[in-house]
């Protein structure tokens, strides 16, 4: 009984701690989006992406900073370190793979846009890079 109730735990145990990703991964794509847009990226920038507050960004950064993902100090343009940019760039990846997956089953890039935006943090690599094999 117990292996049973273990073993329909792990799906629900993999989806929390994609979950907890899933915040640190938006942000490093979208500050390495802003960068190539705009060539810097502040935190007013991340709270227009967003639409959230100026607050709400901070708390993220400076979360994201302890993790060593960005590199930010005060008055300054928020900084991908070199973790932040190959998560960013993984993330991106996904990004595209799962859009790109919608696209080829039929869904509308308007709606495929939308929910690549939720599955891209919550596929396995394996579905993933069947998704991909897919596409060749």
């Amino acid at each position: 009984m117990k292996k049973e109730v273990k073993a329909r735990s792990v799906p629900f145990s993999q989806t929390r701690s994609r979950h907890a990703s899933e915040t640190a991964e938006d942000y490093v794509e979208a500050v390495m989006e802003l960068i190539e847009e705009k060539g810097e990226c502040r935190v007013l920038d991340l709270a227009r992406y967003f639409n959230v507050s100026h607050v709400t960004v901070s708390r993220i950064v400076k979360r994201l900073h302890d993790e060593k993902l960005l590199y930010t100090s005060p008055y300054k343009p928020v900084e991908l370190t070199d973790a932040g940019t190959k998560l960013a760039k993984k993330a991106k990846d996904r990004h595209a793979i799962v859009l790109a997956f919608l696209i080829a089953l039929g869904v509308d890039k308007k709606n495929a846009e939308i929910d690549s935006e939720g599955i891209e943090h919550y596929v396995s690599s394996k579905t993933l890079k069947a998704m991909k094999d897919f596409l060749k």
